[in-house]
């Protein structure tokens, strides 16, 4: 028989390296540190050796880490992939497809009864994801990601959809005559919503300081009356009236459109985020038709929502 290492505890290992932390690995898990670190243990004790050395820029491989490390992901990966060939075999007839809850509810829902009514037949089932555990849990065919740029290019598994702009809004009553401020510094006299908890690493886009700080806005610090876990719940915030959000121009696309949310300041001020909107989907379902048909109409649907198309990409042709 075959001598296998714990498999959960490979998954911790992994998770934890890549994050470079314990926390981030707990967070993305969704377990406590000290369960991480159970299993990491576990693991050391099956290979019996340390794996992961703790310094003050955080966690790193120790050479038996760093050997098991080698080709670890690749494995995961393709383990990840085979309930993807399974049901590629199956050829089911119903499309699942993972996305977080804001570009749901702001985007997406609105739009996917004219893929359906384009595709009669193929069922789609919305799945609202907000972590990497939550994808490897569900059985996902086709993902929707907010990805840093820099991994978000288009390659065999994945097409870019938005790279967005982040900018203020309001609800128009907050706004005098319900119109972009002429003066930027105003937007101090406007309540402000945040996001995420304090000192959370976030792009500088995010930051209601460096706002302030590009708008010459002197004295202190933007004071946080409100915050909120999640861009959802701000932007959620922000529709009933109850401030200013910092928000991607993707969720907003439509409450902008509709009337519902007004720009505070002239779009010459927007910052383009760090982060951009991928669809990915598993190795084994490339060539899948009801992938290629989401995968087509999600990229035409963000071109019609930016009202251009995107620039040819000089990476390597897509085979759906």
């Amino acid at each position: 028989m075959r001598s296998l290492p714990p498999f959960d505890a490979l998954v911790a290992f992994d998770t934890a390296l890549r994050h470079r932390s314990m926390t981030l690995a707990a967070a993305e898990l969704g377990m406590t540190q000290s369960a991480v670190s159970h299993r990491l243990r576990r693991l050391e004790a099956y290979v019996g050796a340390p794996l992961l050395h703790r310094s003050s820029t955080g966690l790193s491989a120790t050479p038996a880490g760093t050997a098991l490390a080698t080709g670890l992901a690749d494995l995961l990966d393709g383990l990840s992939d085979l309930r993807a060939r399974c049901r590629a075999v199956a050829a089911p007839s119903g499309l699942r497809v993972g996305v977080g809850a804001a570009l749901a509810d702001y985007w997406l829902v609105r739009r996917l009864p004219g893929f359906a009514a384009a595709n009669a037949g193929l069922e789609v089932e919305l799945v609202i994801v907000e972590s990497e555990a939550e994808l490897r849990a569900s059985d996902i065919d086709v993902q929707i990601l907010w990805q840093p740029t820099a991994t978000a290019r288009s390659s065999s598994t994945q097409r870019l959809l938005f790279q967005e702009q982040v900018f203020p809004v309001c609800v128009p009553g907050l706004l005098p005559g319900g119109r972009t401020l002429r003066d930027p510094t105003a937007l101090a006299t406007l309540p402000l919503l945040h996001k995420g908890t304090p000192g959370r690493g976030q792009g500088a886009e995010w930051s209601w300081p460096v706002w302030f700080e590009r708008l010459g806005i002197a004295g202190k610090p933007p004071a946080a009356a409100l915050r909120f876990g999640t861009i959802h719940t701000a932007i959620s915030a922000a529709l009933q009236g109850a401030g200013v959000v910092m928000a991607r121009s993707l969720l907003v696309h439509d409450a902008l459109k509709d009337g519902l949310l007004v720009r505070v300041l002239p779009a010459s001020w927007d910052m383009l985020s760090s982060k951009a909107h991928i669809v990915r989907w598993p190795a084994a379902l490339t060539g899948d038709e009801r992938v290629r048909r989401f995968v087509t109409w999600a990229v035409a649907e963000a071109e019609r929502t930016t009202g251009r198309r995107r620039a040819a990409q000089p990476s390597p042709k897509v085979r759906l």
